[in-house]
């Protein structure tokens, strides 16, 4: 049976309110949860971006499923910050936590003033941030001198267990550079023929673990206003990388997105009112070879969606995975 999770936007939610929404995603059915890791929305009208980790220790206890975090070490985030509170964490609820780690965006790590990296050398300070990491939380002490820096670092509140670290990948690339140090793959909503050559290039490298897939969904009573939902609050899913890792603000994404045709928004965001329709085309995405799948809906407002997901697209969707 496949997984199927909720995925917490912190870019379009107050945390207080997806804290009550990831609590009635548990009540719906899903089998567990994860959440983005932003300081800055993608857009001026999502408006929020609540801090992570503080949220996500309070969603495990209040939750008895997993909940997921996506993070990026090495420039906003020092990778032995990061073990310490992966250790806690774990060590507080085990066996329920665990996080994918990216090479970043210059939206959230432009503040610290450092420049941003090229591409090949964001992923060398992601290997190393994960070595760094991984050692912290077998209870090496750790010092450390390349693209991040760590000296004499110990952590001394740990788990029984790590918990486990994906990787995040968009491209077949990247994920086959990952398969050596990953736990397992989370990557999103592609078109078919890209999300079997990314699954097929992390596991022909060697990658192990589940394979997780996002997707970006806009659920309302009618298609027309699904989709001024998704035009108002996720357009910026018609931009890609490598131009969404390179912008800094939410009003240079707004710029840079322009006005985007129905068909672009589309192809973005899974856009639908019909739970059987909607179930038939996550499950098409799923089948190529996800072990779990997390759902985002796009909207503000989740708690018409959770509903419906608990009565109908859950149900929809187990009946055809």
């Amino acid at each position: 049976m496949v997984f199927i999770g909720f995925h917490a936007s912190h870019e379009q939610i107050p945390p207080s309110a997806l804290l009550e929404a990831v609590t009635a995603a548990e009540q719906a059915g899903f089998d567990g949860a994860m959440c983005s890791d932003h300081l800055a929305p993608w857009l001026p009208e999502q408006g929020e971006s609540g801090f992570a980790l503080s949220w996500v220790a309070a969603a495990l206890a209040r939750t008895t499923f997993s909940i997921g975090m996506v993070n990026a070490p090495g420039q906003r985030y020092h990778p032995v910050v990061v073990a310490q509170a992966f250790a806690t964490l774990e060590e507080m609820f085990p066996g329920r936590f665990w996080a994918a780690l990216g090479s970043g965006e210059a939206m959230n790590e432009h503040v610290t003033g450092d420049g941003w990296p090229a591409k090949a050398v964001r992923n060398e300070r992601l290997a190393e941030s994960v070595d760094v990491i991984r050692r912290l939380l077998a209870g090496e002490e750790v010092s450390h001198d390349g693209l991040v820096r760590a000296h004499r670092a110990r952590i001394w509140s740990l788990p029984e267990a790590p918990p486990p670290l994906f990787a995040t990948a968009v491209s077949a690339e990247t994920a086959a550079w990952s398969a050596g140090w990953a736990d397992g793959l989370v990557t999103v909503a592609q078109p078919p023929s890209v999300l079997r050559r990314v699954i097929d290039e992390y596991r022909s490298a060697g990658g192990a673990g589940p394979c997780s897939l996002q997707v970006h969904l806009s659920w309302a009573a009618t298609d027309a206003e699904a989709l001024s939902l998704a035009r108002e609050q996720w357009r910026n899913g018609v931009l890609a990388p490598p131009l969404t890792w390179n912008i800094e603000q939410p009003e240079e994404f707004d710029a840079a997105i322009g006005a985007p045709d129905d068909a672009a928004l589309r192809a973005a965001v899974l856009i639908d009112h019909d739970a059987a329709s909607l179930a038939d085309r996550i499950a098409e995405l799923v089948t190529i070879g996800f072990d779990r799948v997390y759902l985002h809906h796009v909207g503000r407002e989740q708690a018409g969606f959770l509903r419906a997901a608990g009565s109908e697209l859950i149900p929809a969707l187990k009946e055809r995975l």
